[in-house]
């Protein structure tokens, strides 16, 4: 795992919120096909550049990622 390559599975991320507009983790790992742990650092890059926002669902059992804007 190097940056290139996490670089990249932000971008599967960041498409699959573009497209959706809001998402929780299952749902990012059935439209990227990507491992958890692929997700996970995908996000900690989004998160890092202040181009997602983490929100939790109304019964606080999921954690919905959206673009920020």
């Amino acid at each position: 795992m190097n940056t290139e390559t996490i670089g990249c599975w932000a971008g599967l991320v960041w498409n699959a919120l573009n497209e959706a507009d809001i998402l929780d983790i299952k749902q990012i790992k059935k439209i990227t096909k990507l491992k958890e742990k692929e997700i996970c650092a995908a996000l900690g890059w989004l998160a890092r550049e202040d181009k997602i926002k983490f929100e939790e669902s109304e019964d606080n059992k999921e954690i919905l990622i959206t673009l920020a804007h």
